[in-house]
């Protein structure tokens, strides 16, 4: 496979003619060959979005509208080069490729739903004669990063959203998986996107800080959207700051899932398991603490961990079936690995699964987990998750709150009301009663609290990421001031 950069509508390779490779993390295979642009090809796309600008601020709803719906038909017409692209990058199986379109069709479809609710207010006014009124115009060229995790979804409400709402938008790819962002792309060029409205850069891994920090100093970049790990996101905001730039980031999480003494188990577990090990874990949402209580923590680990141990593994792109596939890198086994070993030592035990061998993890549950254990803090994103005993509500509130993320969470008991009480004490931007953390529609807000970021993705919220508010006057012809 191979992917270029796209600049005013045009596949391009990068003007030095670099490229790079992107690897099967296990078999070492060369899957994609991309360009690999470097500052001279970051500056131009930025050029490119901001001309394109000055027209597309001023095209009706309608037609930003008619784009975005062709482009979810477009989106989903490539179903299989997605699967197909997913599963080399990135070790996707066919479930959360096809997925991943699904909700990114969702995403542009609520986005162009948008694109006639991009709206002001009359303000009361003690000035007789005057009317006073807000509107919201587009920012200009927006600079959005997203990663290879969920490549599809991740990068339609990336380029949609600001682009119902006026903007123009540099997309940087995600080095992991330039195949699969260019789909993207090419959907949106097919859909009649305007030259310019959208370009895309990629760049080779070793050269992300030069051409990032490139594209965040243009001036011509008005705000900046990252999702990716809470490490290069508070890189990312605080190169924004020098600049005076706002941003959304949405970042790294460590969900817990709280299974009260009332819950459900069965119901639970199976909420466990999906979302646990979906995608191998590799999701910002992923239930990565389980936090049960006491009275009934035996039979829910018992049966969690026989659902678990049933989950096919292999490669996805053998394997149609498979849940459980590779990892995108393999040195995330070697991580891992550390983890199990530390918190081994220090009194946990292993429900089921087991170590990693480089990029291949069966699905692994850590049992016993207790605050002192470096997997009870740290982000593991991977197949493995981990199991809190507590006694009772309080106790479970505290504990799910002990963390420095905040993204997504879940609560599962008998008594709704209790539960409700719960999810509203949980300190996290989503909480699921009766549901699993791994959740997302594109006409509710999404993101998160503390380390897991600010500003929010989808539905109304997401106007305001993406638009200047301003106060207007109409004032009377003839006036009086005291000087």
């Amino acid at each position: 496979m191979e992917a270029q950069l796209l600049i005013d509508n045009e596949s391009r390779p990068a003007k030095a003619g670099t490229v790079f490779e992107r690897r099967h993390p296990v078999s070492n295979e060369v899957v994609t060959r991309a360009a690999a642009g470097g500052v001279d090809d970051a500056v131009a796309a930025v050029e490119s979005a901001a001309k394109a600008f000055a027209a597309w601020r001023h095209s009706p709803p309608s037609e930003r509208r008619r784009i975005l719906l062709k482009a979810a038909d477009a989106l989903e017409a490539r179903t299989p080069a997605f699967i197909e692209a997913m599963g080399a990058e990135v070790g996707a199986s066919g479930l959360w490729a096809g997925f991943n379109v699904y909700l990114a069709a969702n995403v542009f479809r609520e986005a162009a739903s948008l694109a006639t609710q991009i709206q002001g207010e009359t303000i009361p006014t003690d000035k007789p004669g005057a009317i006073s009124m807000t509107v919201r115009q587009p920012v200009g060229v927006i600079l959005s990063i997203v990663p290879w995790n969920g490549p599809v979804v991740l990068a339609a409400r990336a380029i949609a959203y600001p682009i119902v709402c006026g903007n123009t938008v540099v997309f940087r790819a995600s080095e992991a998986s330039p195949r699969t962002h260019a789909l993207v792309a090419e959907a949106l060029v097919e859909a009649g996107l305007p030259a310019g409205v959208l370009n895309m850069i990629i760049n080779a891994p070793q050269d992300a800080p030069e051409v990032v920090d490139a594209l965040i100093a243009h001036k011509a970049v008005r705000r900046i959207n990252f999702t990716g790990s809470t490490r290069v996101g508070r890189i990312i905001a605080q190169k924004a700051a020098t600049h005076l730039k706002r941003c959304l980031l949405e970042l790294g999480g460590k969900s817990p899932l709280v299974v009260l003494d009332d819950a459900n188990v069965d119901e639970a577990v199976k909420a466990a398991v999906f979302g646990s090990f979906l995608y191998q874990g590799q999701i910002c949402m992923s239930t990565e603490r389980i936090v049960v209580d006491e009275a009934i923590a035996d039979e829910f680990v018992a049966k969690f961990a026989a659902k678990a141990a049933e989950l096919p593994a292999g490669d996805p792109m053998k394997n149609a079936a498979c849940v459980i596939g590779p990892m995108v890198a393999r040195e995330s086994g070697p991580r891992l690995n550390a983890l199990i070993d530390d918190a081994l030592a220090k009194g946990a035990t292993l429900a089921t699964g087991g170590r990693a061998d480089g990029a291949v993890m069966p699905a692994t549950i850590v049992d016993h987990v207790k605050p002192g254990m470096k997997i009870y803090d740290e982000e593991t994103f991977g197949p493995i998750t981990t199991v809190v005993r507590v006694k009772g509500a309080d106790e479970a509130v505290r504990v799910a709150n002990d963390t420095e993320y905040g993204l997504s969470s879940g609560v599962f008991g008998r008594d709704v009301t209790r539960a409700l009480q719960v999810a509203l004490q949980i300190d996290c931007g989503s909480v699921h009663v009766n549901g699993a953390t791994v959740q997302n529609e594109a006409q509710a807000p999404y993101g998160g609290m503390k380390n897991s970021g600010y500003g929010r993705f989808d539905g109304r919220a997401v106007i305001d990421e993406f638009t200047e508010l301003k106060w207007i006057t109409l004032e009377p012809a003839v006036q009086q001031y005291p000087v």
